[in-house]
């Protein structure tokens, strides 16, 4: 067995294609921004010198930041910097991959003891990178192309094969692999055929002292929310993987089934166009008023964590009906501040919500079965406060701290192996 391995002083997380600036809920960024953000910020506090590479996308940006004590943002220039959307972003990786070379070479030899890259276009880079300067690569998913292409939205458009053949390399290549849940771990081993002792379970976290239960009528004022609407709330990118039109569609049934509602009834999208969604960036107003529901629908711009804490705190119910989740970060963001979630039984999010405690999980994407498990809990508020505190506690347990105490040991076993595996190649004969 190899040797226990300190952590390491100076690790190298590529997010190429989303910067850890952007706000959430905006463009390509989401739940896997407020991941390097919180784990960086963390791994830090630990002593460990975290240095954030992604792609400039503005000619105003520094090359590089000081984003928090320990934590550097690197902005390289690769390609125009607005207008390439993520689905070009292949033809600059050799801009990118170059850009952080330079960046290593100008540091004294052995700058970095690890790479952590995020998404398989960030894993490409750091696959090239970890060769070059022989240190581990430990990588992170997030989302998979073959997931993905099985559980597509209507209409939406599928992952291409270079995706999935990047994808595959990057698997093969990693020193060891980060799965959000087992679910995601199963994934990676039956679907990419990844070596399952290679393959860590780290669950993602939420921060447990900005969400947190708070004071509904205080949130409903600042929002002006009546105290005795029904609010129902979707947070995230709008584009069809998400499927806030099943909120949509879910509201009009609703009102069918009790007409008395729709002078109560409050659907808040919070979120802007992404991916797919760009195409048709008013699609969600289309289907509203096509189904005669546009006086309920409310769209407010992606906020802060304080606002959006707020929100979730606002809502009585929070619903997240995706159809492919790693994990779920909106989810657990939502339970703990004590709000019960209602979401689909898919990937990550069967791990992020405990059926039937801290919310529901409904095994289909048809509206009319959203529409029926809502009304269920809007009929029945005893049950619907039952679930809000099984909501709190459930996501009690996805505290941060305990992700980056997984990744760091991650990290020791990547270093472990690679010094094990360097000692067996030095060997004679």
């Amino acid at each position: 067995m190899p040797r226990r391995m300190q952590a390491p002083r100076r690790i190298a997380v590529l997010s190429i294609h989303t910067s850890p600036l952007d706000q959430p809920g905006t463009g390509d960024a989401g739940g896997m921004n407020v991941y390097v953000v919180e784990t960086a910020r963390r791994l830090a506090e630990s002593g460990i010198e975290v240095e954030i590479f992604t792609r400039a996308t503005s000619s105003d940006l520094a090359s590089v930041i000081d984003f928090m004590p320990g934590v550097k943002v690197r902005h390289i220039t690769a390609g125009p910097y607005e207008g390439l959307l993520k689905q070009d972003l292949p033809t600059q990786l050799c801009a990118v991959s170059a850009g952080v070379m330079r960046v290593e070479a100008a540091h004294p030899e052995g700058w970095f003891d690890l790479i952590h890259s995020h998404y398989w276009l960030s894993g490409q880079v750091g696959w090239l990178a970890a060769d070059r300067w022989n240190v581990p690569l430990v990588h992170s998913m997030h989302t998979m192309a073959k997931v993905k292409n099985a559980e597509l939205a209507e209409g939406d458009t599928p992952e291409p094969p270079m995706r999935v053949i990047g994808e595959e390399q990057v698997i093969a290549a990693a020193d060891r692999l980060v799965a959000n849940t087992i679910d995601e771990a199963d994934q990676l081993i039956t679907l990419y055929g990844a070596d399952p002792h290679r393959v860590d379970v780290v669950h993602p976290g939420v921060d447990l002292d900005v969400f947190t239960p708070g004071d509904k009528m205080h949130a409903r004022s600042r929002f002006g929310l009546r105290q005795d609407q029904v609010v129902l709330l979707f947070v995230g990118r709008i584009q069809p993987l998400k499927a806030p039109d099943i909120l949509i569609k879910a509201a009009a049934h609703l009102i069918h089934a009790d007409p008395s509602l729709r002078d109560r009834l409050v659907v808040t999208v919070c979120g802007g166009p992404s991916g797919s969604g760009l195409e048709h960036p008013t699609a969600l107003m289309d289907l509203a008023n096509e189904l005669g529901v546009t006086d309920l629908i409310r769209f407010e711009p992606p906020g802060d964590r304080q606002t959006l804490a707020d929100w979730y705190r606002a809502a009585d119910i929070a619903v997240v009906p995706s159809y492919s989740e790693s994990f779920g970060l909106v989810a657990v963001e939502a339970q703990a501040c004590a709000t019960p979630v209602v979401a689909s039984r898919v990937g990550g999010l069967r791990t992020a919500v405990a059926d039937g405690v801290s919310g529901l999980l409904i095994s289909s994407h048809d509206p009319l079965d959203y529409s029926q498990a809502i009304g269920a809990l809007i009929n029945n508020p005893e049950r619907l406060h039952e679930l809000a505190s099984g909501a709190r506690m459930h996501a009690s347990t996805f505290g941060w701290s305990a992700t980056t105490t997984g990744l760091i040991a991650t990290y020791r076993a990547a270093l472990a192996n690679r010094q094990s595996s360097a000692q067996l190649s030095a060997l004679p004969g």
